[in-house]
């Protein structure tokens, strides 16, 4: 009989796709310093102003074309070999899928689909020829369509499955997040105690009172090529 795959469970922030050129909200020189990230990020701002929220959209869709996965992607892709992988990402770019990882649970949305304003679970993917939106973007079903993005303001739909992925893993990693946008950073409370954890980031937050989690301080390529070799080397031993 095969060995059961070890769980890895990974919970993936902005910091894994910054090497990829996607940037960050957060950063100096971030996407807040040029929107105020309630008139595009929020609920009350698509209330507001649904043309400013559908262009500020099609521009990250502009510029994802133009990016690409990064060595950090790809190895979390490739961990599916020896690892029973799940990746949970704060992420609404597509890096993930398109480096190969096959288990990718969006908590914020994705950048590629829409959805009809009146009907959360009503969903279509975007032809890579036709990625603008406008108010006037009727799906389908002939309604009209926005951002499948989970708005500041908005419950986070996903969260539940994170948890209970969190809480079957048997590995736990955060890569490249601040541990400061909740619900997502409370995810390393509901790994079983005894379940290693590791936290990679060039600016790593605290980790008091979260438990015992290894810091790797390491921008997510270089780290998760660290947690590779941690990870491969426990499983040969």
């Amino acid at each position: 009989m095969e060995n059961k795959k070890p769980m890895l469970v990974v919970s993936t922030g902005a910091g894994i796709s910054a090497e990829s050129g996607i940037k960050t909200f957060r950063d100096a020189d971030g996407l807040w310093e040029n929107y105020p990230v309630m008139d595009v990020a929020s609920a009350d701002g698509f209330r507001r102003n649904p043309e400013l929220v559908h262009q500020f959209y099609n521009e990250r869709r502009k510029a994802l074309l133009e990016a690409q996965p990064n060595e950090a992607h790809r190895i979390l892709a490739e961990l599916e070999k020896d690892f029973d992988v799940w990746v949970i990402t704060q992420n609404v770019d597509d890096l993930h899928e398109r480096a190969g990882s096959t288990r990718v649970l969006h908590l914020h949305g994705e950048l590629m689909k829409i959805r009809a304003v009146d009907d959360p679970d009503y969903i279509e993917t975007l032809d890579i020829e036709h990625l603008e939106t406008t108010p006037a973007t009727r799906g389908k079903n002939g309604k009209p369509m926005r951002p499948h993005i989970v708005f500041f303001q908005e419950a986070v739909p996903n969260i539940e499955p994170a948890i209970e992925l969190a809480h079957r893993a048997d590995i736990f990693a955060v890569i490249g997040t601040s541990l400061q946008v909740y619900p997502a950073a409370a995810l390393m409370e509901y790994v079983r105690p005894g379940v290693p954890v590791y936290y990679i980031d060039p600016r790593p937050a605290s980790t008091a009172g979260r438990g015992n989690v290894k810091v790797i301080p390491e921008p997510a390529t270089k780290g998760l090529a660290t947690l590779r070799d941690i990870l491969l080397k426990g499983k040969k031993g």
